[in-house]
């Protein structure tokens, strides 16, 4: 046995002793040892199935799925894989070496168009979390009075420089975050400020050192800004758009059509383990003290705990509980794989000139947002299934997103590419 095996039994045998799985044993009953399968005709092709993550925060239902054991019920056995960054993850979705992936929801449509690397044909089986990150400015720009969207778009008015942003992926959520913030406060991310690219771990490092004005990435590293004084909290994505859709569980069409039962069960696992971390506070303390071990995020507990409770600071005395915190199952509400989401960051490719022409968006996000899989899956974990495939948000500048005609949309922006 490894001693990363060692370890992960650790913590499981830890939690199952202070009684912190016991919902998840429970759940278990009999199918833990005869499988969710009915007669053998849904046993999953492959039993073992390595998951890649990046150290965020919401890579939580992944690790929590194979520490308490949800994989063992569906007849599976998940292996988390700690990668490096999102283009490493990409690589090894799209030659083998990872069978999933805890990914960027715009990363796999980026592959998928052929627009953030090589291109293949790509599926999203499920939404794994909603809310949850930031947008992080230096304590240096908060010191000018850049606190929020519209003080750092004066402060880039008035004190003329090049200004420097970080996002973690090109075509991924955190890029489309922080393009669509700072262009809702008439900065155009593209003319007025230089963007690069920074794996999620190492923002801070980053701003530390002065490399960046600001970032935009998952937590921890927001709040962990804060904790080491050298960032404040500029706006939250669910400030930006409430309930948006962060990262998914992804990997390859080629795999799924390979492996669809070994889809399934892994969907469903991943699944339980959502509906079990957002089932009560305990069990989202105990989610934080796992995933912050140097295993999975490599960070203190109370730099997970915080924000994951909902509990907010912004690093200049301002503190708030935020009902719309990052979110793992919101009763299934979270994980549905809504067309019209995938459809929006197509939107947004085409906007920042990612995309050069528009393409079918909704035969797109049919093709990658594998519905049918997921509602197979849904069924065998007994999660609600929302009975309409869009769903309708307005976001930061009033703007409102409802799928029907993302076109239009794509063009209807005074500040694009």
């Amino acid at each position: 046995m490894t001693t990363k095996d060692s370890k992960t039994n650790l913590v499981r045998r830890t939690l199952l002793k202070t009684g912190v799985a016991t919902g998840a044993a429970g759940m278990f009953g009999g199918l833990a040892t005869q499988g969710a399968w009915a007669a053998g005709s849904d046993k999953p092709e492959k039993e073992e199935v390595k998951i890649g993550f990046i150290p965020l925060t919401d890579c939580a239902s992944v690790v929590m799925a194979s520490v308490l054991g949800f994989d063992k019920k569906y007849g599976i056995k998940i292996t988390p894989s700690k990668e490096t960054s999102w283009p490493s993850v990409r690589d090894k979705l799209v030659n083998g070496e990872l069978d999933a992936a805890h990914v960027l929801y715009g990363l796999i449509y980026g592959v998928h168009l052929g627009v953030s690397g090589p291109k293949k044909d790509m599926a999203m089986l499920m939404t794994l979390n909603n809310n949850g990150q930031a947008i992080t400015l230096s304590k240096k720009l908060a010191d000018k009075g850049a606190v929020d969207g519209a003080s750092l778009a004066k402060l880039m008015k008035t004190d003329k420089r090049e200004y420097t942003f970080a996002q973690t992926f090109p075509t991924g959520t955190h890029a489309m975050w922080l393009y669509y913030w700072l262009a809702a406060y008439g900065i155009d991310p593209m003319k007025d400020a230089k963007i690069i690219t920074v794996p999620p771990p190492q923002m801070v490092a980053n701003m530390r050192v002065g490399n960046m004005d600001g970032y935009c990435v998952g937590e921890p590293w927001g709040h962990r800004a804060i904790m080491d004084g050298i960032g404040i909290t500029g706006v939250t994505t669910q400030d930006i758009w409430k309930d948006h859709p962060e990262k998914i569980l992804g990997t390859t069409a080629e795999w799924v059509k390979k492996y669809p039962n070994t889809a399934r069960a892994m969907t469903a696992a991943v699944l339980d383990a959502g509906r079990w971390i957002d089932a009560s506070l305990q069990n989202k303390m105990k989610m934080a003290e796992t995933v912050a071990d140097k295993s999975y995020v490599n960070t203190s507990v109370d730099a997970i705990n915080q924000r994951i409770l909902g509990r907010y600071q912004n690093g200049l005395g301002k503190t708030w509980d935020d009902p719309n915190c990052m979110k793992f199952y919101n009763d299934g509400a979270v994980n549905f794989p809504y067309l019209s989401d995938g459809m929006w960051f197509l939107t947004q490719h085409k906007r920042w000139g990612l995309l050069k022409n528009d393409v079918d968006y909704l035969a797109v996000a049919k093709q990658i947002n594998q519905i049918d899989l997921y509602k197979d899956a849904a069924a065998m974990a007994k999660v609600n299934v929302p009975k309409d495939a869009m769903r309708t948000s307005k976001l930061i500048d009033g703007v409102v997103w409802d799928g029907k005609d993302p076109k239009a949309y794509a063009a209807s922006f005074k500040i694009k590419a």
